[in-house]
Formats: structure tokens, sequence, C-alpha cells
């Protein structure tokens, strides 16, 4: 049972980072024992852990419903979320290891050849590469407790960023930016590097507005 249950996890969770599940859509209980051959229960255990981590909600009549901000709570998360993704970015500069060196490099690299072969074509495949880009800075913290509190905050507010790379420029200032904070992290510029990435994930209220009109 205890495997089937962290089978259904990691598909869920799969579906939130390849943004096949969105803000506000409605995990059935009975669909996705269906669709992965399990008894309810597992699912039951998924919910719970889920909801302990803020990613669903139980709301009436609706039953287990994906997080959905509001203004303010999108404001809230973002700020913690921002410190998050800076204070990794500063521990990566003090403690990369090569083998995490270079796969920052590919990271960075595959980012600026998607903005300089497609522009603003393909935004979907753009946030992929953003993904891995923020990954590799996360694990280059070598903290896997902020390694996993970063993972818990991004979900809450993916749908958003992707989004984020339809707007004209957006995929070339974001590899832009990405190149700018490995640099900092290469040359173990802490600060530096703690202060660009607070920077690159933070929105104004105004761009959190048009996201979450966007988004419905």
């Amino acid at each position: 049972m205890a495997g089937q249950t962290e089978q259904l996890l990691n598909a869920i969770l799969a579906d939130i980072d390849g943004g096949r599940l969105n803000p506000g859509d409605v995990l059935d209980e009975g669909g996705l024992a269906a669709r992965h051959g399990v008894s309810r229960t597992p699912v039951r255990e998924v919910f719970i852990q889920l909801e302990a981590t803020g990613l669903i909600r139980r709301l009436p009549r609706k039953g287990a419903v994906l997080f959905k901000p509001t203004l303010e709570e999108f404001l809230a998360i973002l700020e913690v979320h921002a410190r998050l993704e800076g204070q990794a970015a500063g521990l990566a500069a003090r403690r990369l290891s090569p083998v995490q060196a270079d796969a920052l490099e590919a990271a960075v690299v595959a980012c600026e050849s998607h903005a300089a072969n497609k522009g603003d074509g393909d935004p979907n495949g753009y946030y992929q590469l953003n993904l891995r880009f923020h990954e590799a800075v996360a694990l280059g913290s070598c903290n896997a407790f902020l390694v996993d509190m970063i993972k818990t905050n991004a979900r809450k507010l993916m749908a958003y960023y992707r989004a984020r790379y339809r707007y004209p420029g957006s995929i070339a200032q974001s590899a832009h930016e990405h190149r700018q904070i490995a640099a900092m992290i290469f040359a173990n510029d802490r600060d530096g590097a703690e202060v660009a990435m607070v920077r690159h994930v933070q929105f104004d209220q105004v761009t959190v507005m048009d996201l979450l009109a966007a988004l419905g």
C-alpha cells in the first residue's frame, strides 16, 4: 500500500510540474483510483499529504481542488519563495560541486539555446528548461530540506510562472538572468547570487494581478 501511495503521489506531482493539473482543477477520487489502478485508500492517503503541504484544498460540493491562490496568498507565498530561491543560490555559490556546476551550466545553455533559436515560441517547453535551471541551483545548495521547501512552494505558483513566458521578450530576459545568476555562483559571489535570484523570481503586484487574471 505504501508503494502505491508513493507512486500515486509522484504521478500527481508530475502532472502539476508538467502543467497537466492547474490551479482550481478538481482531483476526482474515483477517477484517480481507476486511472492508476489502485483502490481509493491510497488516493485518500495522498490527498491527506497534499492537503498538509497546502497543494490541495477540500471545498464543499467539490471535494479536493488544486490550490488556487488569491492575490494576497500569491504575494505572501511569492515573498517567501523568492527568499528561499535566493538562499539556495547563495549556498550554491559556496557549495557547488564540479558535477553540479556542469549540470547548472548545461541548464543555462539549454535556456539560452531555446531563447536564441525559438524566441518567444514554445513557452511551455522553455518553462521545463527553466525548472531544470532552478532545480540545478537548488541541488547546488546541498540542503535537502531547503530543496523540498522550494519544490512545495514552487508547485503552488507553477502555473503562473509558466504563463509568464507567454509575454513577448520574457524568455530572452529569463535566459539572460539565468546566465547572470550562474556566473555569480561560479564566481563564489554568495551575496550577489542571492540578490540576483530573489530579483529574478519576484514579481511586482501588477504582474501578479495580470497572471491571476490570465488563468481565471
